[in-house]
């Protein structure tokens, strides 16, 4: 059975030193045999973007110098062959051009959405 991920609320739990918990558990499963698709929209399209880098946050005497790397994540679902789609039209909303992005997406038309979801056997949305 196939699963698409719908990663729309962007930077869940990522305060620390880990990463979207949504991602993280896409590699959990991939890793244990899952058929995983990824769809970004909304404000998650964010995480495709190749140039961002996070600097360490302070807090007083505490510094959080591990910054979570949710492009390099997201890139390497697409290492592992988990097909990663992106809404184009949440990406043009927010001025993101296909030249600042990783490598390996999968643009998709919000109308184009309906047929997508179809070709998976279960969807779930996060």
């Amino acid at each position: 059975m196939k699963t698409l991920s719908i990663i729309e609320t962007a930077y869940r739990a990522t305060l620390e030193e880990q990463d979207d918990t949504i991602v993280w558990i896409t590699h959990a499963m991939k890793g244990a045999g899952a058929e995983l698709g990824v769809l970004l929209r909304g404000n998650a399209v964010n995480y495709a973007v190749q140039a961002q880098s996070v600097t360490p946050l302070r807090f007083g005497e505490r510094t959080q110098a591990h910054a979570p790397d949710i492009t390099g994540q997201v890139a390497g679902l697409v290492g592992k062959g988990v097909d990663v789609f992106v809404v184009q039209d949440d990406l043009d909303a927010r001025g993101i051009a296909a030249g600042d992005l990783i490598g390996g997406l999968k643009p998709v038309a919000r109308s184009d959405l309906p047929g997508l979801l179809e070709s998976h056997d279960r969807v779930w949305h996060w």
